[in-house]
């Protein structure tokens, strides 16, 4: 059970949160009247079911424009990692997988930090050893996509977090060259929002944020407060609790509890009934380690579990599904719901290394249900169809994705030593109309991937459904017609009241291994 937040609660808390971060955003951007336009919070919808009424829709109309069609490229997010590599093989394993996208996430800090698994020591050297690999095959990826940093520029980013345990390692002259960078990246003139990517302990946040508080004024503290986005991979020390107590308004993910309760679990998880051979060792032996050069030499072998800490930063990636600012409306790096979650559901006997797991002060963004059954390869008729079996869990919001970025993950490794005609590369979807649409009440509309292309000339195979949980209306649109056209027909349901209703194209290639990128439809139903 969960207990859902108290509306006006929540009005207010977003409510401030959007202020302070126009508020922040008018300086750099010269927006005369952020302020009273974040103020005009009412005017937003309440979420069903009573969690927390959610202000990200705005801030992106107003802040980061839609674009429809073929759209520009979108604006890469920046983020610090916080890491306690070395405390399990999987931070080094996440951080080649990032460092493969590093042309499509800005790094701007690497944080080596202890965790409750590690708690008297830090491992920058073993960062720095995974970078000193991706500069020799930087020259390679380059061949196949702009943007990649040299290594020189990530080396400068390595820094050390205090090598004390937890809340231990908080308060006054505690501070750290982490905790210190984190403050100087947060006050930088950037608007975008500061992505905190917690793979171990957040005690180096949790300092920076307690000096931050000492430094700053109120509303310069809380105006910085709004720019900051934090995933953590559940609480790994003791820290994560008093920063969510201390800093009501800082937008939080978190499955906090036992690791057995966590959405990011969905990543390796063995799903019975279901093909888990891209998370075998097997495929990644294949597929990652072994005759792809030496970033893909030094993956280690999985020890406790494949990549737990990747899933803090894969709804980060532009694919056209994931959406940053809106958790609840999922992707790659699972789906999430605002609301204060029952102590007792927090799975209070289940592993987290020792964590004390104290009630929930405030809302956070946690672990949220999605209803799924797959669509298979058929062998005759229709090329695809949909599986009998549903599944239904707060992991399906993240493992529902997990062939699609398994495949990209090999795909971007085939980049440390293919040539661009060897290699494959992903599709362009497009539209042939915006990406947020308003149908009446009872009517039929075409959705439309007119224009979709492919770099290698690959064939295309499309998919379309609706994402139920991800809108207002919450019940099951059926696509009217053959689902894996490039154009279908949906007829949409009669409404009493004002629903929206997503929309996802899944449009992957015929390359090796294939590559899957989308497209999300926002529909407004009028009644």
């Amino acid at each position: 059970m969960r207990k859902p937040c108290d509306n006006h609660t929540c009005l207010q808390l977003q409510a401030s949160r959007m202020r302070d971060y126009y508020a922040l955003h008018s300086m750099y951007q010269g927006i005369p009247d952020a302020t009273a336009a974040a103020g005009d919070i009412h005017a937003l919808t309440p979420v069903r079911n009573g969690f927390c009424l959610l202000f990200t829709a705005m801030l992106m109309l107003l802040v980061w424009p839609i674009h429809y069609g073929h759209a520009e490229e979108p604006e890469m997010n920046r983020m610090i990692v916080l890491s306690d590599i070395e405390a399990d093989p999987d931070d080094t394993q996440t951080l080649i997988r990032l460092l493969l996208y590093s042309n499509q996430i800005e790094i701007q800090g690497l944080v080596a930090t202890t965790s409750v698994h590690q708690k008297n020591r830090i491992a920058p050297e073993s960062i720095r050893k995974v970078i000193e690999a991706y500069g020799e095959v930087l020259p390679n990826l380059q061949k196949h996509e702009a943007g990649f940093p040299d290594a020189a520029s990530l080396m400068q980013l390595v820094k050390e977090g205090s090598t004390v345990y937890g809340m231990q390692g908080v308060g006054e002259g505690k501070k750290s060259e982490g905790s210190e960078w984190i403050l100087r990246t947060l006050e930088q003139d950037d608007a975008r929002p500061l992505w905190i990517s917690v793979w171990g302990g957040s005690n180096t946040l949790a300092q920076a944020l307690f000096d931050l508080r000492l430094r700053k004024s109120e509303d310069d503290c809380r105006a910085l407060v709004s720019r900051l986005r934090v995933y953590t991979i559940s609480d790994q020390d003791d820290s994560g609790i008093w920063i969510r107590t201390n800093f009501p308004d800082l937008f939080y993910i978190v499955s906090p509890g036992g690791y057995g309760n966590a959405t990011w679990t969905g990543i390796n998880n063995v799903i019975n009934g279901m093909d888990n051979s891209t998370i075998s060792n097997p495929w990644l032996r294949e597929h990652i380690q072994q005759g792809h050069g030496p970033l893909g030499a030094l993956y280690p072998d999985v020890a406790y579990g494949m990549e737990g800490d990747t899933p803090s930063w894969l709804g980060l990636v532009p694919n056209g599904l994931n959406v940053a600012e809106r958790p609840d409306w999922g992707g790659w790096g699972g789906r999430y719901e605002c609301y204060i979650p029952e102590h007792e559901s927090l799975d209070l006997n289940g592993f987290n290394g020792g964590i004390p797991i104290e009630p929930e002060p405030r809302p956070i963004w946690t672990n949220a249900l999605d209803s799924y059954s797959p669509y298979v390869p058929n062998p005759y008729g229709r090329s695809v169809r949909l599986e009998s079996t549903r599944y239904e869990d707060h992991r399906v919001t993240l493992w529902r994705w997990r062939d699609d970025f398994q495949n990209d993950f090999a795909a971007r490794m085939d980049w440390c030593w293919m040539d661009y005609d060897e290699a494959n590369h992903p599709p362009v979807p497009a539209l042939g109309h915006p990406e947020t649409v308003s149908v009446s009440s009872g009517s039929y509309f075409m959705l439309d991937a007119s224009g979709t292309q492919d770099p290698d000339g690959d064939h295309l195979q499309y998919l379309w459904f609706n994402y139920p949980e991800a809108g207002s209306y919450g019940s099951p649109i059926p696509i009217a017609s053959a689902e894996n056209m490039y154009q279908v027909h949906v007829k949409f349901p009669e409404v009493e009241k004002e629903e929206t209703a997503h929309f996802v194209l899944k449009v992957t290639d015929g390359g090796s291994p294939s590559l899957t990128r989308y497209k999300r439809v926002i529909v407004t139903i009028q009644p």
